[in-house]
């Protein structure tokens, strides 16, 4: 749909409507105007998807060194100590701002519900039931809609970033069949992960990276792209999407087996709350054993009272599956479910490109070092907004600049839509082999060289090319057709960068480390404990650890 109020000039854009960005919008400073932008109309953002909870230290036998300590160990030594304590620090601040807002935190008498989830040594996740993340952008998108100044418009995605002079200051945008340029003074990116990239994912089909590959194509370093956290229990059966089973309900008492009844993930320290990369390579293991392509999760120990009060999101997807959790284990493997690289950014959400802002799973803040602690993320989106409120915008515009009349693209050949659709289908299919759960040197080399090939020709498209060199200042108007295929042709291209940088990380990184196995070098070694950093024009390298010490990255 095409938008004809949109404006070209803002103060602040936000891409992305998930919890990162509807945060992001509340915290920006009063009196600014500010657009927020969402390339889907329909379909909801992976924070809705969130079932298990927020993390945040709310009980008195709880403590914030012991939450601290907590993320450190799952991020196997790759955290960055001052991230950590911010997002410690600020979870109960945070708390009390969603109370506020009116979000729906379950209770039980007179203080908040928590649960406990895999590698916490406290119960501290706060949940609404299973459906924690819809009920918080429930709460937000309520909010938002009553910020002065902000104007909300869906369907329009983000295809670049606009640079001038080494400084962010705008992007280029599809608004419906017209291709614009729209000016601001910041632009902030909120636009989810990349787990869409895998053929087995609990992500949208929206979440493909596509933040990170402009950031990226823009000059802005990324960090620690290898690190993919794999969550062990996604539903698994023929023809349905990978549903997440959320690990609270391991927290309650459910069990992993195998057909004969065996647990796979006996042989760990925390047995079924093992951290997720651990528990992850387990599963496949026995399945790889067993010749299988699922194991097993029984439910009936958590007790059919608490499933029907605290898992009623789970229960009923899996009863329209035709599924009885209630009477038999249901058949779970494992699925790409968060990436903890993305857009490096420093602790106020400002990336290494003056003018752009990264906030939620886009970002790699160093808070989640290797392998993120189980509900450390959405309470990162909202800690990480807070610091946007200290934003650093460019110069005010002299004026309210116009655009010229529209220029009319000649119709360029299209590929069929439906070769679109299978080379995307064929590089989720060749992440998942080569950069899923266990990954090895020879095969991520050989994908690599591919990849690179891939993406190279299809820049020579004619179409990707007229949208690359699509002057600022100037507006295009594609007919339906090419709009149409123009979308789709970015998405791959998007795809293919996000992929290319994936693969280059995993096959740089030689040993093995939280969300990132490498069965050639399967130990971690001390040397590598930095972050890995890959920029536009540059050979992909390393930067040290913050831990607390000195400035840090960026």
């Amino acid at each position: 749909m095409q938008h004809p109020d949109l404006a070209s000039n803002w103060d602040v854009v936000v891409v992305g409507s998930g919890a990162a960005g509807l945060m992001t919008c509340l915290e920006l400073p009063a009196g600014l105007r500010v657009l927020l932008l969402s390339k889907q109309d329909g379909p909801p953002s992976a924070s809705r998807w969130a079932q298990g909870g927020i993390a945040a230290v709310t009980r008195p036998e709880d403590s914030f060194e012991s939450h601290i300590q907590d993320t450190l160990r799952a991020g196997a030594d790759l955290c960055d100590r001052r991230a950590v304590d911010l997002l410690v620090r600020d979870a109960p601040g945070c708390v009390a701002r969603l109370l506020e807002l009116g979000m729906g935190f379950d209770r039980e008498a007179d203080q908040l519900s928590t649960t406990l989830e895999a590698a916490h040594s406290h119960r501290r996740v706060l949940h609404a039931q299973d459906r924690t993340g819809g009920a918080l952008v429930d709460a937000l998108e309520r909010e938002v809609l009553r910020r002065e100044g902000l104007e909300q418009h869906k369907g329009v995605p983000a295809l670049q970033l606009w640079v001038e002079a080494g400084r962010c200051v705008g992007l280029q945008v599809l608004d419906g069949h017209r291709l614009r340029w729209l000016r601001a003074r910041a632009v902030v990116l909120a636009c989810g992960g990349g787990g869409h990239l895998f053929a087995h994912t609990t992500n949208p089909a929206q979440a493909s990276g596509d933040g990170v590959a402009m950031a990226w194509s823009a000059g802005a370093a990324v960090r620690d792209l290898e690190f993919v956290q794999f969550h062990p229990t996604a539903l698994m059966l023929p023809g349905a999407p990978h549903f997440l089973i959320s690990e609270a309900v391991r927290g309650e008492g459910a069990r992993l087996c195998d057909a004969a009844g065996n647990s796979p993930v006996a042989q760990l320290a925390g047995g079924d709350l093992a951290p997720r990369d651990q528990v992850s390579r387990a599963l496949a293991r026995r399945m790889q054993e067993l010749g299988v392509d699922n194991l097993w999760l029984d439910l009936r120990p958590v007790g059919q009272a608490r499933l029907d009060s605290q898992f009623p999101t789970i229960l009923g997807r899996c009863r329209a599956l035709g599924l009885d959790p209630i009477g038999a284990p249901i058949p779970v493997a494992p699925a790409a479910h968060y990436w903890m690289g993305g857009v490096g950014t420093n602790l106020e959400a400002a990336t290494s490109l003056p003018g752009l802002y990264a906030v939620g799973e886009v970002a790699c803040t160093g808070v989640h070092g290797a392998n993120r602690l189980a509900s450390n993320s959405l309470m990162e989106c909202l800690v990480f907004a807070r610091r946007l409120r200290n934003i650093r915008l460019g110069e005010p515009f002299c004026c309210e600049a116009g655009e010229g009349p529209d220029l009319a693209l000649a119709d360029p050949p299209l590929p069929e839509p439906e070769r679109i659709q299978r080379q995307i289908a064929n590089l989720r299919q060749l992440c998942w082999q080569v950069a899923g759960v266990e990954r090895k040197g020879p095969m991520l080399s050989s994908a690599l060289g591919e990849v690179r090939r891939r993406r190279s020709e299809l820049e020579a498209e004619p179409l990707l090319r007229s949208i690359h060199d699509h002057a600022p200042g100037q507006t295009l108007a594609l007919s339906a057709v090419t709009a149409s295929g123009s979308r789709l042709l970015h998405d791959l291209r998007q795809r293919l960068v996000l992929a290319e940088l994936l693969i280059e990380a995993a096959c740089f990184r030689s040993e093995s480390r939280g969300g990132h196995f490498r069965t050639d070098a399967p130990a971690p070694q001390p040397f590598w404990r930095r972050h890995s950093l890959q920029r536009r024009g540059q050979r992909i390298h390393t930067e040290p650890v913050d831990q607390g010490l000195g400035t840090g990255p960026l």
